[in-house]
């Protein structure tokens, strides 16, 4: 009973490393891929955009525009 557990303690702890923030490789549009994208698109003095006909999912469907 301990052994599994133990295992099922492990096996949660490994599933939540794999949603860190920064391991988005599927490319979509989470919250912390926005933001990192918005802020570095402000600091080059743009705004953050969906491209025409993008999908608003995925993060490579947006694009900064530089006023």
């Amino acid at each position: 009973m301990v052994v599994a557990l133990s295992a099922l303690a492990g096996a949660s702890v490994a599933l939540c490393a794999c949603e860190t923030p920064g391991n988005n490789v599927a490319g979509t549009a989470d919250y912390d891929g926005l933001k990192q994208a918005r802020d570095a698109c402000v600091a080059r003095g743009g705004e953050l955009v969906l491209k025409d006909q993008g999908d608003p999912e995925y993060l490579q469907d947006y694009v900064c525009k530089v006023k």
